[in-house]
């Protein structure tokens, strides 16, 4: 089996954040205009050291003057530094890959997309990175395929992801899980009406987690729906169980039951891609994965008292991380296991399976 990767730079390229004042924001000071317009990114104090820095520019000139009066039409970018970005495994495995998709085995702890303070340390920069390296072997353009993933594991989820070679693949693939979301959404409806619900789907995804406690039925269907809540530390908010939310539907089918240690191994299919779904589902039902930093019993975060850190703020001017734990931390026990669906080119149906759970094999 074929491992791709090549190991972290020291440090990442660093990013910039562009804005440009609109006529509303014209005559705004240069501080007043960044603790307003993205104060979840820095305090006061953050900002100030960013601009003390020369780390702001308006119109292609630094600026170090905190009051510089701002005009209607200039464009503003914020130089964010160069970082060591926290400790990620690199290597994935090559599972299943043709023409126009790639099927990776990731490793628990490696982000798919960028995102917070993994901008480089992701599958996608792997995948670009292996692109590039087939470019200087003397591939023509046109032969070069640019992979991106094309849907979500959490950065704690180990398994099978899926990666686009093609426009179409990326489309097509990308249509089938939306589709599958909708089902679902559908369904309800349907239920609700006492009408048909039509919709076939082309993509099943199926999982298998460590849970605390012994789940009884060898069967359960969760339908609880998933919606976004205020979350200190987490700007968009986090997701959680929630009357208000959208439609999920999770089917759990129990694999074994480890009675002394009070733990349960389940497969799960899922029906929808709410974020976080397994993870709140199975908590959900008091059931939540061993490991689990954040979900606690009944689908909530384990804590929402406000931070204990004080106001200070990171080298790079902005906030510390998080004291409480947030989304993207790792520990729990999901694995996706099974992905069944029609190619995105033949149609054809395609089994794709892990023959092995990797780091935790012993467990799942």
């Amino acid at each position: 089996m074929e491992s791709i990767g090549v190991a972290w730079p020291d440090l990442n390229n660093g990013l910039t954040y562009t804005d440009t004042i609109s006529p509303s924001k014209s005559g705004s000071s240069l501080i007043d205009f960044y603790t307003k317009t993205h104060k979840t990114s820095a305090p006061l104090q953050g900002w100030l050291h960013r601009i003390h820095n020369g780390q702001i520019t308006i119109d292609g000139q630094i600026v170090t003057d905190p009051d510089e009066i701002l005009r209607g039409g200039s464009e503003l970018v914020y130089h964010r530094l160069p970082w060591r970005e926290p400790d990620a495994p690199f290597l994935l495995e090559v599972l299943y890959e043709d023409d126009d998709l790639v099927a990776l085995n990731k490793p628990s702890g490696l982000q798919v997309l960028p995102g917070g303070l993994f901008q480089q340390r992701t599958v996608l920069s792997q995948l670009q990175w292996r692109a590039q390296k087939r470019d200087s072997f003397g591939i023509s353009e046109a032969q070069v395929s640019h992979p991106v993933p094309v849907h979500r594991l959490g950065r704690g989820t180990s398994g099978l992801l899926l990666c686009a070679k093609t426009k179409l693949a990326k489309a097509r693939l990308a249509s089938y899980f939306a589709d599958g979301t909708s089902a679902v959404a559908n369904q309800r409806y349907a239920e609700n009406t006492k009408g048909p619900s039509s919709v076939r789907r082309k993509i099943l995804k199926v999982y298998r987690a460590l849970v605390s406690g012994i789940i009884n039925e060898d069967e359960v269907v969760i339908e609880q729906p998933i919606g976004m809540i205020k979350y200190p530390g987490v700007a968009k908010g986090l997701y959680a169980a929630s009357v208000s939310g959208k439609p999920a539907l999770s089917k759990i089918g129990v694999l074994e039951r480890d009675f002394q240690g009070n733990k349960t191994l389940v497969q799960v299919e899922i029906q929808s891609g709410r974020p976080h779904q397994i993870r709140i589902h199975l908590s959900f039902i008091g059931h939540p994965l061993i490991g689990d930093p954040l979900y606690v019993a009944g689908g909530h975060p384990s804590s929402f008292d406000s931070e204990s850190g004080d106001d200070g703020h990171s080298q790079d001017g902005g906030y510390p991380r998080p004291t409480r734990p947030v989304p993207g931390d790792c520990g729990y026990y999901l694995h996706a296991h099974r992905v069944v669906l029609h190619h995105p080119t033949t149609n054809e149906v395609e089994l794709i399976e892990m023959t092995k759970t990797g780091e935790q094999n012993e467990i799942l």
